[in-house]
């Protein structure tokens, strides 16, 4: 079919066959975390609704499982209409201010991660950086998603909220099909700033959660003081929480073992290597109690009989 700004409209491709736009349709964990950081909740590997598969077109639920089967630690979606690298989180806590044309910044636990990882894009791509781009500026060629316009029920802010993957949103071209004469102007423009993005994969820290034994233990927590958002070890036991160049305390936790805190300095140049050995925790029995009717000690339970001559001796 003939594509292009003449022949479809703006808005044409985002739609699958029913319809729907397939980044408004992830199940919408934002206003679970807001809710939930009211009552001092979690904002990090919310659990699904029960009825979120027949909430979600196929496409969302495909991708949904692949990103589950995976460990994933760092990931782009690649859109047009814009120049600018868009990082978490897309919605505002209140989405009454799209309607009045007002925006608020909505920052992640990570937020200045996220701007490092979107200024890396930007300024090894060929314009991005310089900000005006498309009638719009963006400072650095970046931008909080709902600082720019708040919507719901995107990838990234849902990959952030129900896995350990690291998504920010880049919008690379002013035109949504650029013809094939600029094709390879934009291939240029973006890409050592794809190669620059991926290797940002390598900072932070990185290790594995074992028993004593050495076996790899599955789904432990890594958490981070002072960073109120948490990723979680794969199934061989591996971990990797990107961080920024500093000293972080962090502890290694899982249900049925002892947590585990260091202290671990993080470099610029490559992630830090901190591996955790949990010990399992102690059972301790509780006494046995004895049946109320064994016969042991029960003497002072016995009542002394004595004779009926007895009394009549001491009758007065």
């Amino acid at each position: 079919a003939p594509q292009g700004p003449d022949s479809n409209g703006y808005l044409t491709g985002r739609n699958n066959a029913n319809g729907v736009d397939l980044n408004r349709n992830f199940p919408d964990l934002n206003t679970f975390m807001y809710y939930s950081g009211e009552i001092s909740g979690p904002n990090h590997h919310i659990p699904l609704p029960d009825n979120w598969k027949s909430q979600v077109e196929p496409e969302t639920l495909a991708v949904i499982q692949w990103i589950s089967s995976y460990n994933f630690v760092l990931s782009a979606n690649l859109h047009g209409g814009a120049v600018v690298a868009n990082y978490p989180y897309d919605k505002s806590q209140d989405q009454r201010f799209r309607s009045h044309r007002r925006t608020v910044n909505t920052p992640t636990p990570d937020d200045k991660l996220f701007q490092k990882l979107a200024k890396t894009y930007s300024y090894a791509h060929g314009w991005m950086h310089r900000g005006w781009n498309c009638g719009d500026y963006f400072a650095d060629g970046i931008t909080n998603g709902a600082s720019w316009y708040s919507l719901s029920k995107g990838m990234q802010d849902f990959n952030y909220l129900y896995t350990n993957c690291f998504e920010i949103t880049l919008e690379l071209s002013c035109n949504k099909f650029p013809p094939e004469e600029d094709l390879e102007r934009q291939w240029m423009a973006n890409r050592e700033a794809l190669v620059a993005f991926i290797e940002e994969v390598h900072q932070g820290i990185k290790g594995m959660v074992s028993d004593e034994n050495n076996n790899g233990i599955a789904g432990a927590v890594i958490s981070v003081q002072g960073i109120s958002h948490d990723i979680t070890s794969g199934d061989m036991g591996d971990y990797f929480r990107l961080l920024l160049p500093g000293t972080y305390t962090v502890t290694a936790s899982a249900e049925g073992y002892q947590p585990q805190t260091v202290t671990t300095t993080v470099g610029p140049a490559a992630p830090s290597l901190v591996h955790f050995q949990l010990k399992q925790n102690v059972v301790r029995k509780p006494p046995e109690r004895k049946a109320s009717g064994t016969r042991t000690n029960n003497k002072a339970l016995q009542k002394k009989v004595v004779p009926r001559a007895t009394h009549r001796g001491t009758q007065r």
